[in-house]
C-alpha cells in the first residue's frame, strides 16, 4: 500500500462494506469479468489511479482491477459525492484512498495529487479532474502513464478540446461514448437517479407539476422521460434545433429558459455547459421553485447569482438551502448545485452501473495490452467491448436473440457469398 489513506472515519466501514456487497450481489457483468480477470490478470505489475464518485458501485469496480493484479489508488471526483463509509471500507481493505465527504476544492485537489503520487500507467477519470491535474499541475506524475478512460460527457468534452489544441498528454479512451454506457447510463441512470434525488430529498408530489428540463441529450432525456413517467409537464430549453424538434416530437413543450422560467416548479439543468440558469430567469421564478443539476459540474445553475439575489440563506431541509429574494420569493437549491443524483443520493442504480463498468473494465484492460502503440488522442471504446457487454447483459436478463443466417449476412454485406 502507498502512502496512509485519507478518510473521514475508519470505523465507517462495516457500514461501507455491507453496501459494496448489496451492490455486488446485482452485478453480474461484473461478477462475470471479475472471474475472468482472476484468470487473465491483464493488470499484473500495474498501478491505476481512478477519480470517481466514490460510492458502493464504483468501489466494487476497484476490487475488479484489483482482481486482475492491479494495485488500485482511489479519490473522488466532486467534493459531495464521496461516501464516507465507502472510502472508509477501501482503505480498510487495502486500498489507498484519498477521498473525504465535503471537502473545500483546495482539499479536493490535494487528494486528486495525493492519489496521482503512485505514478500510475493507467487512468480512470470522471469529469477529466484526474488529467487535468496532470496535464496542468503534475506532468512529471504522467512518467509511466499509458493511457486512460473517461467516463463522463463532460470529461469527454476537456480531453476532445485538448486533443484539438494539440495538448492532450496520453492517449485517452471516451468510455462514455460506447453505445452500452451512454444510451443505458446517461439516459436510463440519470433519468431514474436524478427524480429519486428529487423526491427523497423534498417529499414533494411530480404529478401535475412544470418540470422545466435545461437541454436535451442523453441526460436530459432521461430526465424528461422519467419526469413526465410521474406525471409532471415536461418543458425542455434547447440551443440545438435538431435536439428542440426532437424533444418536441417527443411529446415536450419546448421553449427559451427565459419563458420557462416564469412557469417552472422544478427546474433541472443536464447540458455540461455553465450558467444554463442565470439571476435574469430566477428573478421570475416562482416563490417555493425547486432548482437541481444534474451536470458533473456546479455551473449550471449560477450560485453567485442566486447569493447576490439573496436577502437571506438557510437550510430548509437537508441537501436544501433556502435562498429568500428581496420581494419574499424563496427559491430552493438542491445538493448545492452539484450533481443531485449523487450529492443528494445513491447515484444510478446498481444494474447500470453493471453495463458502465464493464465497459471500463476491459477498456482498461484493452489498454493495459494495446495502449503502449496508440497515439496522444482520443479513441472510441473497440466495437467488440460493446458487443461483449451487451451480449452478457441480454444472457444475464434471460432474454434470447436471432442470429443472421449465412444469406442474410451476405445480403447485407457482412459476409462474402
Amino acid at each position: 500500500m502507498l502512502d496512509e489513506s485519507i478518510v473521514r472515519d475508519r470505523s465507517l466501514a462495516p457500514q461501507g462494506k455491507a453496501k459494496i456487497e448489496w451492490a455486488a450481489a446485482y452485478m453480474p457483468l461484473l461478477n462475470a469479468i471479475r472471474a475472468q480477470f482472476e484468470k487473465e490478470r491483464p493488470f499484473a505489475g500495474m498501478t491505476i489511479a481512478i477519480s470517481i464518485h466514490l460510492e458502493a458501485k464504483t468501489a466494487y469496480l476497484a476490487h475488479v482491477l484489483r482482481a486482475g493484479g492491479a494495485q488500485v489508488v482511489c479519490t473522488g471526483c466532486n467534493p459531495l459525492s464521496t461516501q464516507d463509509s465507502i472510502a472508509a471500507s477501501l482503505a480498510e481493505d487495502g486500498f489507498s484512498v484519498y477521498a473525504v465527504h465535503g471537502v473545500d476544492m483546495d482539499t479536493y485537489q490535494s487528494h486528486l495529487d495525493a492519489a496521482l503520487a503512485c505514478k500510475p500507467h493507467l487512468i480512470l477519470d470522471d469529469g477529466g479532474d484526474l488529467l487535468g491535474t496532470l496535464h496542468t499541475r503534475h506532468p512529471e506524475l504522467g512518467e509511466r502513464l499509458i493511457a486512460g478512460t473517461e467516463e463522463t460527457t463532460t470529461g469527454v468534452m476537456r480531453m476532445r478540446r485538448l486533443a484539438k489544441q494539440g495538448e492532450l498528454p496520453y492517449p485517452m479512451m471516451a468510455v462514455n461514448d460506447a453505445r452500452c454506457k451512454h444510451l443505458f447510463d446517461n439516459r436510463y441512470g440519470t433519468g431514474q437517479s436524478t427524480m429519486d434525488a428529487i423526491m427523497r430529498n423534498t417529499n414533494l408530489l411530480i404529478a401535475g407539476k412544470r418540470v422545466v428540463v435545461g437541454g436535451y441529450g442523453w441526460c436530459a432525456r432521461g430526465i424528461a422521460m422519467r419526469a413526465k413517467g410521474l406525471g409532471a409537464r415536461v418543458v425542455v430549453t434547447e440551443v440545438d434545433a435538431v435536439r428542440a424538434l426532437e424533444a418536441a416530437m417527443d411529446g415536450f413543450e419546448v421553449m427559451a429558459m427565459a419563458d420557462a422560467a416564469v412557469v417552472g416548479d422544478i427546474f433541472i439543468t443536464a447540458t455540461g455547459c455553465r450558467d444554463i440558469i442565470t439571476g435574469a430567469h430566477m428573478q421570475n421564478m416562482k416563490d417555493g421553485a425547486l432548482l437541481c443539476n444534474a451536470g458533473h459540474f456546479d455551473v449550471e445553475i449560477n450560485k453567485r447569482d442566486l447569493q447576490a439575489l439573496s436577502v437571506r440563506s438557510y437550510e430548509s431541509r437537508p441537501n436544501i438551502m433556502a435562498y429568500q429574494l428581496a420581494d419574499g420569493r424563496v427559491l430552493h437549491l438542491l445538493a448545492d448545485g452539484r450533481l443531485v443524483n449523487i450529492a443528494a443520493a445513491d447515484g444510478h442504480p446498481i444494474e447500470i452501473m453493471d453495463m458502465s463498468f464493464a465497459v471500463q473494465a476491459l477498456s482498461l484492460a484493452y489498454l493495459a495490452k494495446h495502449g503502449g502503440t496508440l497515439q496522444k488522442q482520443v479513441y472510441s471504446v473497440p466495437e467488440e467491448i460493446d458487443q461483449q457487454v451487451a451480449q452478457l447483459k441480454v444472457h444475464t436478463l434471460g432474454m434470447t436473440m436471432d442470429t443472421l443466417t449465412h444469406e442474410q449476412a451476405v445480403y447485407i454485406g457482412k459476409e462474402e457469398a
